[in-house]
């Protein structure tokens, strides 16, 4: 991995320049082009399709080794930065690398890339070996979930190539839901007859309070109103009020929970009514899914010299959580190191892509020592 480094970096230069942001889908297909070119250049034997389900197109790059279920390597092509807005553009200082989808997650493409022709020629296949590039996991993945999960039913272990924190893999991630409130109350003139209209920005300020209430802290539910819309005209009774929540839950019970307890929301005013949108859009990856695999890269870790590998969790979520909600087993964050993701400055160290690489193909390979002892 080492003796290709400049190989690796290269290559991830021309990814982060290929710019795919989400809801792009020309974009997405050029950048999807471009790793297809690259995974013909670089894996002996692979096979390359690709498919677009509500206008958002994947990639799909397979090894087949013996039959039956193999592993999933999961990652995205899609980044939050449209296209000549990331300060500065591409920029390379020695072994930093700033740009464009550096760090989340192009850096993981290149990782993935390195590992699958790592296994390819040394003919250490786990079963089949799949990389999976999706298009719009940063808007939520609702296009691609069905092919997510139609590759993790088919595997015995996902690899999310997604970046680690610090250094250190996830092994769990919150779910994520959203909702959105709306209040609807009754127009009138602010100032000749207020008492006849139901002011509906008033009434859902006082609901702002029992949303919040509903986080749980030592349980790491997180219930946070983020968006409040209300009101047209300064001399009208508003009859209209929005307020958008964003939620984060460790287990399947909170998520629940905070859904009854949104639902039982009430407005004060007898003639205000409540209406509620949304729910929760990601499962979250709970620790008991990664336990063995991160036991596993531990391992490899200690061959590779690499530093103690930690691990975290955290509360973004990925498509790691869908994988895991299947129960899969699932072991996230063996992307490149770095640091800034969806921020000016986001940037990878490029010395981390022959280790990561190296840690990905040394746990396919011991999940396929794992295949041939069973």
């Amino acid at each position: 991995m080492e003796e290709r480094s400049e190989v690796w970096a290269d290559a991830l230069g021309q990814l982060v320049a290929m710019e795919s942001p989400s809801g792009d889908p020309e974009a997405i297909g050029r950048c999807a082009d471009l790793v297809a070119e690259l995974a013909d250049r670089w894996v002996p034997g692979v096979r390359v399709s690709r498919e677009t389900r509500g206008g958002v197109p994947d990639l799909t790059l397979t090894l087949e080794g013996d039959p039956g279920a193999g592993v999933l390597l999961l990652c995205h092509l899609d980044t939050v930065w449209g296209v000549g807005t990331f300060p500065g553009g591409l920029c390379r200082d020695g072994r930093r690398m700033t740009g464009p989808g550096v760090f989340d997650m192009k850096g993981g493409v290149v990782v993935g890339l390195a590992a699958m022709a790592a296994v390819a020629e040394h003919g250490r296949v786990p079963g089949r070996l799949t990389l999976l590039c999706t298009g719009d996991e940063e808007v939520g993945s609702t296009a691609s979930r069905p092919t997510i999960e139609e590759a993790a039913r088919a595997s015995t272990a996902v690899l999310v190539l997604e970046p680690p924190a610090g250094g250190s893999l996830k092994v769990g991630r919150k779910g994520v839901g959203t909702y959105r409130l709306r209040l609807h109350g009754r127009a009138a003139h602010a100032g000749l007859e207020p008492e006849l209209g139901v002011n509906a920005v008033a009434e859902l300020a006082r609901l702002v309070e029992e949303v919040g209430g509903l986080s749980d802290p030592v349980l790491g539910t997180t219930v946070t109103p983020t968006v409040f819309r209300g009101g047209g005209r300064v001399n009208v009774v508003p009859d209209l009020a929005e307020l958008e929540v964003d939620v984060r839950f460790a287990t399947s019970a909170e998520a629940t929970r905070v859904d009854r307890g949104l639902r039982q929301l009430k407005p004060r005013h007898p003639d205000a009514t409540l209406e509620l949108a949304g729910g929760p859009n990601r499962p979250p990856l709970e620790t008991s899914a990664a336990a063995d695999l991160f036991a596993i890269a531990r391992e490899v870790g200690s061959w590779l010299d690499l530093p103690p590998l930690q691990a975290v969790t955290v509360g973004g979520g990925s498509d790691g959580n869908f994988t895991a909600a299947l129960g899969i087993r699932t072991l996230d964050g063996l992307g490149v190191v770095g640091g800034s993701a969806h921020a000016p400055g986001e940037w990878a160290d490029l010395g981390s892509l022959p280790e990561r690489g190296a840690l990905v193909a040394g746990c396919l390979w011991q999940l396929s020592a794992a295949r041939d002892s069973s």
